[in-house]
């Protein structure tokens, strides 16, 4: 008998005629433990960071308080052009710029070295012992952190004046003059967070299969190259997340340092909108502020990504 007379086994598909209503609440059902304790992430989310994009009109509007966000009247792009105008935002902008390319530069490899050191210990008690002690900056307050930086920097009491009086050098007031509040704020920043930020580098790290480690060492990787071209990749991820925040400099730890006499170097975006914000009252100039700030992020993200996964095939999405 040929192939053609031969009968083929009819094809029949399953076909799910229930409404995608009833699917849904079927799988709620079933999986209502899994959504029970994603549900207080999703509340903060829409309370705290959704609800909150309702306001971002009024920097579209002469705001007032009296009259609410929905009866204050719109006024186009009036507070954006007199933002760009302000030397005072445009002197913020420079400085926060200045400000995150160093601490990207400078401070992001730091945190890297820490895990790609810690990776390569193979003492546990001193790999720990170093660990804690490294993180425990992370977790003091910044007030106490710019109390320490205060007191260490005074020009009468200061453990850093007093090192300079050593050498017969006259004592500097460090927090006083413009040059020195980068420097300080930078590696003050550094010392803080390099060593909690270092954990998330030691999770990525750990999260390379070992298989790829093995590859190499058998085609003959050097530790260098290895570390190089597989250990640094896993990483790429953070970076794209670091250059997205880069315009959201330590709001806290230059409130609590800075003063007149530093805004020259020290005033940033986030510091601009506390004082047109919360100190004059003006609302929706200082949320024409935030808003370019924001859009700035998200370029900065998109850029970062697709540059990202471009030329290394690591992204966010």
């Amino acid at each position: 008998m040929s192939d053609a007379a031969t009968p083929k086994p009819a094809v029949t598909h399953f076909v799910n005629k229930r409404p995608v209503s009833q699917r849904i609440v079927d799988h709620l059902k079933r999986e209502w433990q899994i959504y029970l304790m994603l549900a207080p992430t999703v509340i903060w989310l829409l309370l705290f960071l959704y609800k909150p994009m309702y306001g971002l009109q009024i920097a579209f509007k002469d705001y007032s308080i009296f009259r609410g966000v929905a009866a204050s009247p719109w006024i186009g792009f009036d507070h954006f052009e007199t933002l760009f105008a302000s030397e005072q935002f445009l002197r913020a902008l420079k400085n926060t710029i200045y400000i995150s390319m160093m601490s990207l530069i400078i401070g992001f490899p730091v945190p890297i070295l820490l895990a790609l050191m810690f990776n390569e210990v193979l003492h546990q008690t001193f790999k720990k012992t170093a660990q804690t002690i490294v993180y425990l900056p992370h977790f003091i307050s910044s007030v106490i952190i710019a109390g320490i930086v205060i007191t260490a920097f005074s020009p009468s009491a200061g453990i850093v004046n007093t090192i300079l009086s050593w050498f017969d050098i006259d004592p500097i007031y460090f927090l006083t003059k413009p040059e020195w509040f980068r420097p300080i704020f930078i590696g003050t920043t550094i010392w803080q967070e390099a060593g909690f930020q270092s954990i998330v580098f030691i999770a990525a790290i750990s999260g390379v299969s070992p298989t790829l480690y093995e590859s190499a060492v058998v085609d003959g990787a050097s530790r260098w190259q290895m570390m190089w071209k597989i250990t640094v990749p896993s990483i790429i991820i953070m970076l794209i997340i670091r250059i997205g925040n880069m315009l959201e400099v330590s709001f806290e730890m230059i409130i609590l340092l800075y003063q007149p006499a530093t805004y020259e170097t020290a005033d940033v975006v986030n510091t601009f909108i506390y004082r047109q914000g919360l100190q004059s009252g003006q609302y929706d100039f200082a949320a024409a502020a935030g808003l370019f700030n924001a859009v700035i992020a998200f370029v900065l993200v998109m850029t970062a990504n697709s540059i990202s996964k471009r030329y290394s095939r690591t992204s966010l999405w």
